[in-house]
């Protein structure tokens, strides 16, 4: 076991070094990395490519970034990418890879994991392999800024699960009635477990500003209103053509159509995330990837 814990210490500082230079003249405040859940309410607003094409952006900032993809059922993050990987997230918990070999590599630097066939698999672990599990995963906090969970669309117990265990949670909606509707009932859900829960919004597939910001007042408005809870209103991603054809290209649309107006609002999306404070504070000293296991299993189990 020491043998395998300094070879996956050697790793880590290999990764630091070779894998995510822009990261390497940035002040880290933090020893753990950012937990941020991408959900919502329903599938089929473009969770999975806002989450995609949030990492490029964050990475272009300098942030180390690592997604996780955790919808289960649909796992579209390695389509996104045209990659596919060697091993997921299954084959660790099941004792047969290490945290870095079931890292994929995409583009800008950013890795990515995918979930395999779900963290349901973790609450069968007896208490030895499960803190085995952990110790592993929480060697990505060495190596990333910030840890990206692409969850399931929809309000099932799995989606819940991670979306409490994170330290904060990215809500997608588009301008659709039911879009808006599910949101605000994730939202109620959500505040119903956790008043405190940070919830931040954004809107997909807005025909303009003046769309977009009247669906981000009315759900804060009835949030505050309703629930008592403060939400916070990240922007939004225009209708635009050049998603559509990033998409048939298998590639991000940031990198693909840099230029266009999505690539503009998702930047500026991920300098707001990351240059204002909107109800994120640093994390405690139990913070990061294995304090967001532990919880997560926990709901799990609950």
């Amino acid at each position: 076991m020491k043998d395998q814990a300094d070879k996956l210490r050697k790793v880590v500082n290999d990764l630091k070094l070779k894998q995510f230079p822009a990261a390497q003249n940035l002040s880290i405040k933090s020893k753990t990395a950012r937990i941020i859940t991408i959900t919502s309410g329903k599938g089929g607003v473009g969770k999975t490519n806002i989450s995609v094409n949030l990492a490029i952006a964050l990475s272009e900032l300098g942030l180390r970034v690592i997604i996780l993809d955790a919808d289960f059922g649909l796992a579209n993050i390695d389509v996104l990418f045209g990659i596919i990987p060697k091993f997921t997230l299954a084959d660790m918990i099941h004792g047969k890879r290490n945290i870095f070999e079931i890292l994929s590599d995409g583009p800008n630097n950013i890795k990515f994991i995918s979930g395999g066939s779900g963290v349901e698999d973790l609450v069968k672990l007896d208490k030895n392999n499960l803190e085995e599990f952990l110790k592993n995963i929480s060697l990505l906090d060495k190596i990333a800024d910030v840890i990206i969970i692409d969850t399931g669309a929809g309000l099932s117990d799995n989606v819940m699960s991670f979306i409490m265990a994170a330290d904060e949670v990215l809500l997608v909606t588009t301008p659709e009635p039911t879009s808006i509707t599910d949101a605000y009932a994730l939202i109620k859900m959500i505040s119903n477990r956790d008043r405190q829960k940070i919830i931040k919004l954004i809107v997909n597939r807005s025909e303009n500003e003046k769309e977009a910001k009247d669906i981000l007042d009315r759900l804060c408005l009835v949030a505050d209103k309703f629930l008592g809870l403060d939400l916070y209103p990240l922007g939004y991603i225009p209708q635009d053509d050049s998603i559509i054809k990033a998409v048939k290209q298998q590639e991000p649309f940031s990198l693909s159509y840099p230029r266009s107006h999505a690539s503009k609002h998702i930047r500026e999306i991920a300098r707001k995330l990351v240059e204002t404070d909107q109800g994120y504070t640093e994390p405690a000293s139990d913070a990061g990837v294995k304090s967001f296991m532990r919880k997560l299993i926990n709901f799990i189990k609950a």
